[in-house]
C-alpha cells in the first residue's frame, strides 16, 4: 500500500509542477500579446496619421480597395 500511496504522490507532484509550468508560460503569453497589441496599435496610428498628411482619408479596416 506504501508503494501505491508514494507512486500517488510523486504522480502528483509531477503535475502540480507541470501546472505551474504552464502558467509560467500562460503568463508570459499573456504578457507577450499586450504588449504585440499596444504595438500594432500604435503602428496603425501611425499609418493613418501619415495617410492623413499625405493628403488621403482615414484608412478603415473594412474598406475594399479602389481597384475591386
Amino acid at each position: 500500500m506504501s508503494d501505491r500511496l508514494d507512486n500517488a504522490e510523486a504522480g502528483l507532484a509531477h503535475l502540480t509542477r507541470m501546472v505551474e509550468d504552464l502558467s509560467d508560460v500562460v503568463a508570459g503569453q499573456a504578457t507577450a500579446i499586450e504588449r504585440l497589441e499596444r504595438r500594432v496599435a500604435l503602428l496603425m496610428d501611425r499609418e493613418a496619421e501619415r495617410e492623413v498628411a499625405a493628403g488621403g482619408t482615414v484608412p478603415l479596416g473594412d474598406e475594399k480597395p479602389p481597384h475591386w
